[in-house]
Order: structure tokens, then C-alpha cells, then sequence
């Protein structure tokens, strides 16, 4: 295989993570995706994941401001209804990014 310098730098960088050489570091890498086990993921799909993960970090902060709110007993009547809906949006975002993340990661 050949990489560029920059190329090479980041498998260095992955591998170092790791506490693998390069070469081992690419071979388990070839395999992995060869045999199925680790799925590739455009940059499309990357820019997505980041997306997923900050609307996550933002859904949960909302949830718990909100909370904050009705445990002052400082929240209008109604919000209970609106409190559930952004929990099950919470619930739902959360379950895509961590489907995602999977998808990323070696799967044994």
C-alpha cells in the first residue's frame, strides 16, 4: 500500500491510538472491512454523525432547562405535554446518532 505523507500521518496517529504499528494497524483495518466487520463511512455520512451529535447535545440541554422549569413548579400549565414530546425527540435523536456511531465502529 501506499499513502501519502499526510495520509501516512493519520494512520500513524490511528495506530499510536491504538498502540499498533502502522502496517498492523492497516492489515486488521483491511480485514475488518474484507470480512464485513467494519463498514466504511462516506464524509457525507461523518458530516451527518457530527450533525446528529450536536443536535443531540443541544435536545438534551433543552430537556433539561425544561425540567429545571417544571420542577419550580415556574412552568405554565400545558408544558407537561410539551416536556414528553421533547423527551421522545431526545429519545429518538439519540437512538440515530448512537445507529450511527455503530456503524462506524468494528462490529464483533
Amino acid at each position: 500500500m501506499a499513502f501519502t505523507p499526510a495520509e501516512l500521518a493519520v494512520v500513524r496517529t490511528a495506530a499510536d491510538r491504538e498502540g499498533m504499528s502502522a502496517a498492523g494497524w492497516v492489515g486488521r483495518q483491511v480485514m475488518a472491512v474484507a470480512q464485513h466487520v467494519l463498514v466504511p463511512v462516506s464524509a457525507d455520512r461523518a458530516d451527518v454523525l457530527r450533525e446528529l451529535v450536536t443536535a443531540r447535545a443541544g435536545l438534551r440541554e433543552i430537556a433539561v432547562r425544561l425540567d429545571a422549569l417544571n420542577a419550580d413548579a415556574t412552568a405554565p400549565a400545558g408544558w407537561e405535554g410539551l416536556l414528553a414530546e421533547v423527551r421522545a425527540a431526545v429519545v429518538r435523536v439519540d437512538a440515530a446518532t448512537v445507529a450511527v456511531m455503530r456503524e462506524r465502529r468494528a462490529r464483533t
